[in-house]
């Protein structure tokens, strides 16, 4: 009985074999890149912790500016009004 899954299809195709080939390759060469790029930021943070900066801030304002500005404000809008309600300034 023929097969109809589609992993036999690129099992049995030189030219879907050698383009999954490609894809699994480029996405190595990428996951690579992206460990290389761990690794850099990780010694950025080592760095500014080395200097007396406070590592956790520093992440906190790299994750606010890649926010939208008004989305920012918008949260930022809400933490203050529960900390007030909280009685926590």
């Amino acid at each position: 009985m023929p097969s109809t899954d589609h992993t036999d299809d690129v099992a049995s195709s030189g030219v879907a074999a050698e383009e999954l080939t490609q894809f699994i390759e480029r996405a190595e060469r990428v996951q690579e890149e992206i460990d290389a790029a761990k690794g850099d930021l990780k010694d950025i943070m080592l760095e500014l912790k080395g200097r007396g900066f406070d590592t956790k801030a520093v992440r906190t304002i790299l994750k606010l500016r890649k926010q939208d500005r008004e989305k920012r404000q918008e949260e930022e809008a809400i933490l203050e009004l529960y900390k007030e309600a909280l009685k926590m300034d």
